[in-house]
C-alpha cells in the first residue's frame, strides 16, 4: 500500500550522503530527485525512502512518534545499517536485539533527526532469507 515515505531536510547534500550509503547497503540506488528532492529505491519494488527540502520554505522539523522501518534481508544487515547509520554521523535509537520473539531490529536517527530502524521477522530468516 505504502508507495514511499518522504522524511524533511534543512541540507540536501548531507541528508544525501547518508542515505546515499544506507541505501547501497541495501542494494538498491537513487530513482528520482531535483534540486529539492532525492528518492531511493527501485521502481515497482517495495516501498522507497525520500528526502526533501520542504515545500512550504519552512524549516524541516521530525515528528514525534513518526518514524520509517527499513528491512533488512538478515540479522547481520541490520547490524550492518545500524553501524553505518552511526559512522554517517547518525545517533543510536537502540542497539540491535530482538525485541519480541522473532523481530530483530536496530533503531538509529539520521543527521536531520529522523527516527529509523532496520528490522527483519524470524519467519524471514527460516524461509533462508537470513542467518
Amino acid at each position: 500500500m505504502i508507495g514511499y515515505v518522504t522524511l524533511g531536510t534543512q541540507d540536501l547534500n548531507r541528508a544525501a550522503e547518508f542515505y546515499d550509503a544506507i541505501a547501497a547497503e541495501m542494494g538498491v540506488g537513487r530513482m528520482g530527485g531535483d534540486a529539492r528532492y532525492i528518492s531511493w529505491g527501485v521502481p515497482g519494488g517495495a516501498a522507497g525512502i525520500g528526502i526533501t527540502l520542504p515545500f512550504d520554505g519552512q524549516p524541516a522539523s521530525v515528528g514525534n512518534g513518526v518514524m520509517v522501518a527499513l528491512e533488512a534481508k538478515d540479522r547481520d544487515q541490520v547490524d550492518r545499517i545500524h553501524a553505518l547509520a552511526l559512522e554517517l554521523g547518525g545517533s543510536c535509537e537502540g542497539a540491535p536485539g530482538e525485541r519480541f520473539p522473532g523481530f530483530y531490529a536496530a533503531y538509529f536517527r539520521d543527521r536531520d533527526g529522523n527516527k529509523l530502524n532496520a528490522f527483519v521477522f524470524a519467519s524471514e530468516l527460516e524461509e533462508g532469507h537470513g542467518a
